[in-house]
């Protein structure tokens, strides 16, 4: 190797470990100025808030936000919340989660379940039963599918059908109850109030009338809507020829119910023919008795005419003896 070639490779060496010393010298210095990012602050809930709770500052308070990830619908100071009108819950909060005009009433609004229906759906309720209610798990605020059975009436009914009639619903009651703060067992209801939009309500009330409703829990934060298919008694197994129970014992079925009918009928044309028979007879007897009753007639008593003095005239009766 040339030695021009070494003498330039050691300077570069040199001045490498120079600059790195320098800059580790800077990253070093306490008095290095630090980037500072922009923030703004918002109302949070300062502890577990329940549903219809008044809110201010003993349960609520600012927190710092960066302002470069503005959050839609919060309140930037506890003022800003309350300046209008006193506010409360529409549903339950955590600690440390942000207070959201969505999550809150307007200005001096009562917590019904009006508030809580967005813009353009209406509240309906759907009557289920411990079953078809999934036996309580069923909360305000979760997401369910609504099925409509039809034609349950046996094991052997083939026309047995279930639809999807309605898919990622969210509930807003249970029965007359619309917290949806966790309780320590489930609850058996037999209403749930649903939120849909017109078309939907009115499909609703009308499967009511003309079917069951049942309800399936969907996962919390799934959204998609599934294709479904009807599914009918067929696919369960269930042919036509079972509904109508055809094959050599509905044969001998039908042949002893005849034979049933047959000894029943001759029984009771039998009964017949003997309840006929003695009313003949008594009849009868009746008649005989009045053409052989013989009625008494009382016996006359012979009366004696005596003549006293030619003008004097007295009768008596005299009684015979027999």
């Amino acid at each position: 190797m040339k030695s021009s070639s070494i003498i330039s490779l050691a300077i570069a060496i040199v001045l490498g470990g120079i600059a790195a010393f320098l800059a580790r010298g800077l990253l070093d210095r306490p008095d290095a100025p630090a980037a500072v990012a922009s923030t703004r602050t918002i109302v949070v809930a300062a502890q577990p808030i329940g549903f219809g709770i008044a809110l201010g500052s003993d349960n609520v308070r600012e927190v710092p936000w960066p302002a470069d990830s503005p959050l839609e619908g919060t309140f930037a100071t506890i003022n800003d919340l309350v300046k209008d009108g006193r506010r409360l819950t529409l549903s339950t909060m955590q600690r440390n989660e942000p207070v959201l005009a969505s999550k809150v009433t307007a200005p001096n609004q009562r917590a019904t379940l009006s508030t809580q229906i967005d813009e353009g759906m209406r509240a309906v309720s759907v009557r289920v039963d411990e079953v078809r209610g999934v036996a309580g798990f069923v909360l305000p605020g979760d997401r369910v599918d609504v099925i409509l059975t039809r034609g349950e009436n046996g094991s052997q009914d083939t026309a047995a059908y279930a639809d999807v009639l309605l898919q990622n619903v969210k509930v807003l009651a249970i029965d007359q109850l619309a917290n949806d703060r966790q309780q320590d067992k489930p609850s058996v209801a037999r209403a749930v109030t649903l939120e849909l939009n017109v078309q939907q309500s009115q499909k609703v009330i009308l499967a009511q009338g003309v079917g069951r409703l049942s309800l399936l829990l969907r996962q919390a934060g799934e959204a998609e809507a599934n294709a479904v298919n009807r599914v009918t008694a067929a696919d369960l197994g269930i042919s036509e020829d079972a509904g109508r129970n055809t094959g050599p014992d509905r044969v001998a079925e039908l042949e002893k119910r005849l034979e049933e009918l047959r000894r029943s009928a001759e029984q009771s044309d039998a009964q017949k023919l003997a309840e006929l028979e003695k009313r003949l007879r008594d009849e009868m007897r009746a008649r005989d008795k009045a053409t052989t009753a013989v009625v008494a007639v009382p016996e006359r008593q012979p009366i004696v005419n005596v003549i006293r003095n030619g003008t004097k005239r007295d009768q008596y009766t005299v009684t015979s003896e027999r």
